[in-house]
């Protein structure tokens, strides 16, 4: 976010690297997206998602130097000859901040309670949609048994939660996990502390199986503003700032004890259109323009958009061009279209495209239908980012030209009316994660709410036949070429139907004082992103400017990419909420 005020930790800021009187080294990250939830059952934000990642363990972890499946809570695994029924061991030393050791049961409770609980699969249901059971025979051995083949099994992006403290949870839509601290956590941080959009304060978990963090406290701190984060890291009262626009990644490049990371990015940037809100009950809400039923009408929209001006003016050229779902640097599953099928920019083929429709001009020079009313779309901005805002201009003046009117509604609050239903357009964007499983289940059919008054997991309203066809045979393939072309598949039907079109993929772009930091690991190691990792290495690596050279060999010393010029990041939506919310920019993890 870049707009608005500030809210300070404290009256008058520190310096972040100010010790206690006990010599305790804080590391200090600047945030512009609000926590959700503080419940693993409900947070999709990447920063809340983010901060599970460091406070509770999963079965398994990905490298940070090439996101293979590593171990993490399960030290092995192994399926059946016909791969329905995964064992894993659990391992056997770690335990929780309360000195409860962790179990097999823990593992086995979360599955089920999220198989037998709407509630508690509110945002990652879909791992789990596939389990027939899942039981701990001993404190070491997990088996969970499948209806049908799953090959996302090491990779199961769901937060391990305790047993003993959970179970007491009586409405999981409502509990937020915010009101008693410290949190009971497994991971190489805990929580101490909490005040929505202000901070989060997490302690090193001393006891980490992996070996304890080389920082004693991390805090995240929530600005609005994103100049006064980068003012904050110029002045030592931050360690970190994501997010950083062009023009502030160049001051920050010639900055003193400072450096630039400018990496491929996660995410994707996209537009999406109104497919027609529905339930799974059938029931159709919400207000989005029928015109928008029309492929055609899509792939008008689509053609009318200029993306290397995108890509030039509003990212300033750091960024990659869009095409489809999945980012270039998940090289496996990455696909463009072909010479025959891609849409680049074409207005002259969009008026076309629209006539066919029966959207011709009138005398005005208007876009209307049948019934003579002027084609005008409502496209929701976050009124945070100033991406979207240019973006925005752009396609005003584009879609002016073909007749077409754009009213943009740039909100501090787009969630009500996206989950409405009651929009045309929208910037759209989530952060993918190695296995892409998650960002391509939003997408089905299962993913729409139950009623209209229900929240889903479903990010668009999409539900296709084809695609969730593509879906089950991806999701059941172990083979992984064949599962790969799959994938691929389902990335040329989403483009094809033109629900969602992905315009850029924007580098990762954040900076941090190396007065502060020493060192910290990237993802990839080679050349990747610090915030909003798959995994905890990057707070978790840290080492703090004045360490010694002797440093504990349990963390990765990382390796640092720097470039002056660096490119923007979308931001995300601020107002902390009480259950899911749509937050349609560096949203997922």
């Amino acid at each position: 976010m870049t707009a608005g005020l500030a809210t300070p930790l404290n009256p008058a800021p520190q310096t972040a690297t100010a010790a206690s009187s006990g010599g305790s080294k804080t590391l200090t990250v600047a945030v512009d997206q609000s926590v959700d939830s503080l419940s693993p059952f409900l947070a999709v934000r990447l920063v809340s998602t983010s901060i599970h990642r460091l406070t509770y363990e999963y079965l398994t972890n990905y490298d940070a130097k090439d996101a293979h499946a590593i171990p993490g809570l399960a030290t092995s695994w192994k399926p059946s000859s016909d791969k329905l029924t995964w064992t894993y061991t659990i391992r056997k030393n770690a335990k929780w901040s309360d000195g409860k050791p962790v179990t097999a049961e823990d593992a086995a409770w979360t599955y089920t309670k999220m198989m037998t609980d709407p509630g508690a699969a509110t945002a990652n249901g879909s791992y789990v949609g596939n389990f027939k059971k899942v039981t701990a025979p001993s404190p070491t051995q997990l088996v969970i048994q499948l209806k049908k083949p799953q090959a996302t099994m090491e990779a199961i992006d769901v937060p391990i939660v305790p047993k003993h403290v959970w179970e007491k949870v009586k409405d999981f839509t409502k509990f937020n996990n915010d009101k008693s601290f410290p949190i009971v956590g497994d991971g190489p941080f805990i929580i101490t502390d909490f005040k929505p959009d202000r901070y989060l304060k997490l302690k090193a978990n001393k006891d980490f199986w992996r070996g304890a963090p080389k920082f004693d406290q991390l805090i995240f701190k929530y600005y609005k503003d994103n100049d006064a984060a980068v003012e904050a890291l110029r002045k030592g009262e931050v360690s970190f700032v994501q997010g950083l626009t062009p023009a502030q990644a160049t001051s920050l490049g010639s900055a003193e004890n400072i450096k630039v990371n400018d990496a491929p990015g996660r995410r994707f940037y996209a537009l999406a259109t109104n497919p027609g809100a529905q339930a799974k009950n059938g029931k159709k809400f919400g207000n989005g323009d029928p015109s928008l039923l029309d492929e055609r009408v899509r792939h008008a929209l689509f053609l009318a958009i200029d993306r290397k001006t995108i890509l030039d003016k509003v990212f300033q050229g750091h960024a990659v061009m869009g095409e489809g779902y999945i980012p270039p640097r998940f090289s496996t599953y990455y696909w463009k279209p072909s010479a025959g099928q891609a849409m680049g920019y074409d207005p002259k083929e969009a008026a076309k495209l629209l006539d066919e429709a029966g959207y011709k001009k009138n005398a005005q020079g208007k876009r209307v239908g049948k019934d003579g009313k002027p084609l005008n779309y409502r496209l929701l901005c976050h009124a945070t980012d100033p991406e979207d805002k240019a973006s925005a201009k752009y396609m005003k003046e584009w879609y002016g030209d073909l007749g077409i009117g754009l009213t943009v509604d740039c909100l501090d609050n787009v969630t009500d009316p996206w989950l409405a239903g009651e929009y045309d357009l929208a910037f759209d964007g989530w952060s993918v994660n190695p296995d892409p499983d998650f960002v391509l289940s939003i997408h089905t059919c299962n993913a729409l709410p139950a009623t209209p008054k229900d929240t889903g997991q479903t990010d668009n309203f999409i539900c296709d036949k084809k695609y969730d066809d593509l879906y089950a045979k991806q999701l059941a393939e172990y083979d992984a070429g064949k599962r790969a072309d799959l994938v691929k598949q389902m990335e040329s039907r989403l483009y094809d139907t033109g629900y969602m079109n992905v315009m850029a993929y924007p580098n990762a772009v954040e900076a941090y004082r190396t007065d502060q930091i020493k060192s910290i690991t990237t993802m990839p190691s080679a050349a990747g992103n610090i915030y909003g990792q798959d995994g905890y290495w990057s707070w978790w690596s840290a080492t703090p400017a004045d360490a010694g050279d002797s440093s504990d060999s349990s963390s990765s010393t990382g390796v640092i990419i720097g470039i002056v010029v660096a490119v923007v990041v979308v931001a995300g939506i601020g107002g902390f909420v009480m259950l899911r919310r749509r937050s349609t920019a560096e949203d997922r993890e």
